[in-house]
């Protein structure tokens, strides 16, 4: 099988929908079809048992993703080791960021625009109540993330940076005239909620019970970073968030309160391991290069990884 074709199948075996492939590999619905149908020829077997309302593995598909993916990823892994060693990284790049957070990692982004002139860098837009979409619908190659992200299908790079956790809420909020707070004291909120974030994730910012077990609640729910603002300047709920949001969002009717004895949040660059590519890998190396630090704080790991 080509790589192209190996990709393909890979993809597909993940999302397993002939449209989402198509999308995410920027080509037709036919050309995936066609490269699953050669595969298929190629091996003597079908791969996938599709009809009109769902896609699936059989057992010879899931034998041969298991076969393919580490070779898939070893090609790849040298491709990207070539490329970076020779200077020859192209393409464009699409980095998912929450707002003007792309702000934060800028000597990163003018580091690998002076290492390699030649790669286009887009940028999207990735909001907080529903951080993975992007990533998982192929719309940006790199997503700037807070941690934990523990997902198998995503790798965790570089960490870029750590912020401080603040309460968001609106200046007539019983909170807002104080210096600081607890996390106890966030027993007494409501708090915005997300739509498809992690619960795991979401607690970071957002935690579910205080130090002490008692539970917090989150409502209403939020889709976007806007709709999450104004519910909080309505004084509907309050949020936790990184204290960027203080310096980017210095609005009127919005207070931030420091929370104390918060865990300090972290930030990486997460993508789809099965989507890496020499240009993600350039990315990463350029922010292990820009920050000097270890990937995860603790670990001393100098190598990107998996986050499974």
């Amino acid at each position: 099988m080509e790589l192209r074709d190996i990709e393909i199948f890979l993809a597909l075996a993940e999302e397993l929908h002939f449209g989402r492939t198509a999308e995410r590999l920027h080509v037709t619905p036919a050309r995936v079809s066609q490269s699953i149908r050669k595969a298929e020829r190629r091996v003597g077997g079908v791969l996938f048992e599709r009809n009109s309302r769902r896609v699936r593995l059989t057992a010879l598909g899931e034998q041969l993703r298991g076969d393919l993916s580490a070779g898939y990823r070893q090609i790849t892994n040298g491709i990207a080791k070539a490329c970076a060693a020779a200077g020859t990284v192209t393409g464009t790049l699409t980095l998912g960021t929450m707002g003007p957070m792309a702000h934060t990692i800028k000597p990163i982004l003018d580091l690998f625009h002076s290492a390699h002139p030649n790669v286009e860098l887009r940028h999207r837009e990735v909001q907080p109540p529903s951080p993975l979409d992007l990533l998982r619908s192929g719309a940006v190659d790199v997503a700037l993330l807070w941690l934990p992200v523990r997902e198998p299908d995503l790798t965790v790079g570089p960490v870029t940076h750590v912020s401080d956790v603040l309460l968001m809420v609106s200046t007539d909020h019983p909170y807002a005239g104080r210096d600081s707070i607890c996390l106890e004291d966030l027993a007494d909120c409501r708090l915005v909620g997300g739509t498809t974030i992690p619960a795991y994730i979401q607690e970071t910012l957002a935690p579910y019970r205080t130090p002490s077990g008692r539970p917090i609640t989150h409502s209403p729910t939020a889709s976007t970073w806007q709709e999450a603002v104004s519910i909080v300047s309505s004084g509907q709920a309050a949020a936790g968030v990184s204290a960027e949001a203080a310096t980017f969002y210095p609005w009127p009717g919005i207070a931030f309160i420091p929370i104390r004895d918060a865990p300090p949040c972290t930030w990486a660059l997460v993508w789809r391991t099965i989507a890496e590519t020499p240009l993600i890998r350039a990315f990463a190396r350029t922010a292990l290069d820009e920050t000097s630090g270890p990937l995860i704080p603790g670990t001393g790991l100098s190598l990107v990884h998996s986050a499974s």
